[in-house]
């Protein structure tokens, strides 16, 4: 089936919390390319899925299916040649609820956990509302992508005494994929300390071309054992208001605490999650691969609008996501000026990337998982408010 991606929506009408921009930026007029949420259909099997089991009247309490099961099983060894048991699988209703759980059931108050800045924000509070330390590796900007700065990271665990690292790979907002010396390099140094990995791997379907991703735990069975791997059809198949996404966890000492933090912290998914998220895994690569296509023309579109309109803003090329972090220091404001600026000069919501952590000032991030057409709109919205600030 070919889909039109070109296609725009009405999504202000379902209550899309992307489209609600009145209540997010304080007007109206606002283009929304912030919150990492596509503004593309979903695949069509997914949407069969759903009908199908709506023809039926009754919604009560649901077991899980044997073939949710197995479309995960299936889905890690076919995209990463992961082959993961039945029983290393935990469902919970969203990847920063795994992550929570993980840093609850893994860690004692007091703990100091590692995350490298900038970085997704809710990581942030997944540390600090549970009452352990954080233990921030600043990532390095080397020209213009993010290197990790080893002698620092060792140093947080050896030195300084970390429990856990949660490593955000692809990394969101920079779009790196970690190559493998990175994730060896990186899970030695947390396992050598007798320290565990969460790995919040969300967009690890969303690879650029010329680059592939390598789930954690698949690197030995010493990671296998030591780590929880969050992993949710949700970014992957834009369907993040179903609220389903799995915790891969081979430790059964390991599993048996991350349940028991579970049970007291969250839910199941809903009926439509599991069949949704089944029907993507079995039947959704012709849209995943038209999607990926789609994703990476608005990336070449918006990095070379902007290299060649708007010089005080330079785009990172991300090898993942659909996001990209633009660096905005060379307009010379102070980050709560930069916020307006986009707000009520370009009309333009993005993510204020002081979120992402201190490293983060300077910074916006640009969702351009949309048409192209809303893509086309922003980028011209920018462009002119920079010029008008360029002539006063």
């Amino acid at each position: 089936m070919k889909y039109d991606f070109d296609k725009v929506y009405d999504r202000k009408s379902t209550f899309s919390s992307k489209w609600n921009v009145e209540e997010v930026f304080g007007r109206d007029d606002v283009l929304p390319l912030w919150v990492a949420d596509m503004d593309f259909r979903v695949p069509e099997p997914v949407m069969v899925a759903i009908r199908e089991r709506m023809e039926h009247p009754i919604f009560g309490y649901t077991a899980v299916s044997p073939g949710f099961y197995d479309s995960v099983i299936q889905r890690l060894d076919a995209k990463f040649g992961w082959k993961i048991e039945k029983e290393w699988i935990v469902i919970t209703p969203g990847v920063m609820p795994a992550v929570n759980a993980a840093v609850l059931a893994l860690t004692q108050p007091g703990d100091r956990v590692v995350l490298q800045s900038p970085v997704y924000p809710p990581f942030w509070t997944a540390i600090t509302h549970n009452k352990r330390e954080l233990a921030v590796n600043p990532l390095r900007l080397s020209g213009n992508r993010y290197e990790i700065d080893f002698e620092d990271f060792r140093a947080k665990f050896e030195r300084d005494g970390a429990r856990a690292f949660i490593l955000c790979s692809p990394h969101n907002p920079g779009g790196r994929v970690w190559t493998r010396e990175e994730l060896m390099a990186m899970g030695e140094t947390v396992i050598g300390a007798g320290g565990v990995v969460i790995s919040d791997e969300i967009h690890c379907e969303l690879i650029m071309k010329g680059y592939s991703h390598i789930p954690f735990a698949s690197l030995s069975e010493e990671f296998a054992m030591n780590s929880v791997t969050c992993f949710s059809p949700s970014k992957t198949f834009n369907i993040p208001g179903f609220h389903v996404s799995v915790a891969i966890i081979p430790n059964q000492q390991l599993r048996e605490r991350f349940n028991e933090a579970r049970g007291r912290l969250m839910g199941a998914p809903g009926i439509f999650g599991l069949i949704a998220a089944e029907a993507a895994f079995k039947h959704g690569d012709d849209w995943l691969g038209q999607v990926l296509e789609y994703i990476e023309a608005n990336v070449d579109y918006a990095v070379e609008f902007l290299t060649k309109h708007v010089p005080e803003i330079k785009p990172m090329r991300p090898e993942a996501t659909y996001l990209i972090w633009l660096d905005c220091r060379g307009l010379g404001l102070e980050q709560e000026e930069l916020r307006r600026f986009f707000i009520e000069e370009a009309r333009v919501g993005l993510n204020d990337g002081a979120t992402f952590g201190p490293e983060g000032t300077g910074f916006m991030r640009l969702n351009v998982g949309c048409p192209r057409a809303i893509l086309e709109e922003a980028l011209a919205r920018i462009e002119k408010a920079v010029k008008a600030r360029r002539g006063r």
